[in-house]
């Protein structure tokens, strides 16, 4: 199986999760665009974001996905997050009901509990996308959703880049990047008791060319993917489907 090494254009020097996304949390709002993650949630027809309950936000960074949630009408938002700057700053945005440290293949919160699991940009850092996909089911109450955004894989294949970040001393350090095919997920979801429902996939734009001129070659190739998954029977025959 490939992996990002393969592919990797820039050779950074390569940071854990943790030591990363402190580092970057400074400016992580300012260089992450709406059209990468939270654009893409505006397009998925489900869930209904309204009528759901209470939502565990995995890989919950600064808050940008339970703020979206917010705005969205949803109001009980569990966070969690590796990274303690992270964590900072989405205590001082607000948006999520409690926020806690934690690993997003162990969380520790409360099982059957969440009528949406959400994770938006955390598995290129996942060696491994099975412990991540159990966890999400064990959260998840019966008719739950699952939704994630991940980069695409064609983009990190075709563009060589990695998730990175510029230091406060100036110097690019790469997140440690992990690359998962599409089927990876599929197969992993299944393991689990999802089933895929929906995807849609953004394409790098006008606006990410004004921002970064140097992807005007990359016009045109996906960027991110969102992914809905549902649950579905198991070979008991228990369903959480709706």
């Amino acid at each position: 199986m490939p992996t990002f090494a393969d592919f990797d254009r820039r050779h950074y020097r390569i940071v854990d999760v943790t030591t990363g996304y402190d580092g970057w949390a400074p400016s992580y709002d300012e260089t992450v665009l709406d059209e990468m993650d939270l654009a893409l949630l505006d397009r998925l027809r489900y869930p209904e974001w309204g009528r759901l309950g209470r939502v565990a936000d995995l890989g919950c960074g600064t808050g940008r996905t339970a703020a979206w949630l917010r705005e969205h009408g949803v109001t009980l938002i569990d966070g969690v997050d590796l990274s303690e700057g992270m964590l900072e700053h989405a205590r001082s945005r607000g948006a999520h009901t409690t926020v806690g440290r934690a690993d997003v293949r162990d969380t520790g919160l409360p099982a059957t509990t969440y009528d949406l699991v959400i994770a938006s940009l955390i598995d290129e850092h996942l060696p491994d996308l099975t412990p991540f996909y159990a966890e999400a089911g064990r959260l998840a109450a019966p008719g739950a959703t699952l939704v994630t955004v991940s980069y695409h894989p064609q983009f990190m294949m075709v563009s060589g880049m990695p998730t990175h970040y510029t230091s406060e001393s100036g110097e690019p350090l790469t997140i440690r990047t992990h690359l998962h095919l599409f089927s990876d997920h599929v197969a992993a979801a299944a393991a689990s008791g999802w089933r895929l429902a929906e995807a849609a996939e953004a394409l790098v734009g006008e606006a990410w060319i004004a921002a970064k001129p140097s992807w005007a070659a990359l016009r045109g190739h996906p960027f991110t993917l969102a992914q809905v998954w549902t649950q579905f029977p198991g070979p008991s025959g228990a369903t959480g489907s709706r």
